[in-house]
């Protein structure tokens, strides 16, 4: 079996694992969860041994790199760490139901790198400037980060509609009747909630600092110089600054609830657009990267 047969077979894993888990949101099926957790972690396996294979292939073909060089690749590693930061979350706080706002989003990466015809997912020699032994610590840390935002991304809708079902409830007088619970009243309290969005800000914000830093050192060795303000760069700041903003919000005016959850919403779109729509409309250094 080739690397592109097993990673093609994650993105069918994570969409199991992400119906599984809606069953469990939507019709409280708890051995749907059980299920859920056992397939994202097969699937967590089945994409390492892909990733590991597609080095291997890599090598074997006279090329040899780390499978972090275009779009298809890091899509396959955005996804990755999506699916393994979402099955540490689940050990921590035991509640599957959070599955169903983290695993669509490493479903969806899988997805698009597996069935866009405009991705290129050969294995191919590196361009000039990424070759360097920068390449995997800037890129790893870089996904990482992108990972734990996009896991605060989907559970901070998950807060926002819970809050908003309490905030309706508390408006019309209505209580919780034990045995009529709704699904998201199974749910986590908001408190643990806005605990996981924080938490989960706080590690993507240590990972996207280191790789800024990485990338930074890694341009003084290719360019010759740490910044220059490529739009690559540029929206990476912006991000930074983001997510920097709530952090120390939080830790000097208390902010959480709501207005993190929100901020977990749209600081991802700003993900995105630096990820994703920076390669394809706006050039710069990084242009390869839309290959």
């Amino acid at each position: 079996m080739t690397s592109s047969q097993l990673l093609g077979a994650t993105t069918f894993i994570y969409l199991l694992a992400t119906f599984l888990y809606l069953l469990v949101l939507i019709f409280k099926a708890r051995r749907a969860g059980i299920l859920g957790t056992a397939v994202t972690l097969i699937g967590v396996l089945v994409q390492t041994a892909g990733i590991i294979m597609r080095w291997v292939e890599s090598y074997q073909m006279g090329i040899g790199h780390a499978p972090l060089s275009n779009m298809y690749e890091s899509l396959v590693i955005f996804s990755w760490a999506i699916a393994l930061s979402y099955l540490v979350i689940e050990v921590i706080y035991k509640n599957r139901m959070l599955g169903a706002f983290a695993l669509p989003f490493a479903f969806a990466s899988m997805a698009y790198g597996s069935f866009a015809g405009e991705i290129h997912r050969e294995i191919s020699p590196l361009v000039p400037a990424l070759q360097s032994n920068w390449l995997l610590a800037h890129v790893f840390t870089c996904f990482i980060g992108y990972a734990a935002f996009a896991v605060a991304c989907g559970i901070g809708v998950l807060y926002l509609l819970k809050d908003r079902k309490e905030r309706n409830r508390k408006a019309a007088g209505r209580r919780v009747v034990e045995g009529e619970e709704g699904v998201l009243d199974l749910l986590p309290p908001l408190k643990t909630i806005d605990e996981i969005i924080h938490k989960s800000i706080v590690f993507g914000f240590l990972w996207l600092s280191a790789g800024i830093i990485t990338g930074a050192v890694w341009a003084n060795s290719a360019w010759g110089t740490y910044w220059s303000w490529d739009p690559k760069e540029t929206w990476s700041l912006i991000t930074w600054f983001v997510y920097a903003v709530a952090l120390h919000a939080r830790f000097t005016k208390g902010w959480g609830g709501r207005r993190i959850a929100w901020i977990a919403v749209f600081g991802f779109l700003s993900v995105l657009f630096t990820y994703y729509g920076v390669n394809f409309w706006l050039s710069g250094l990084h242009s390869y990267g839309s290959s």
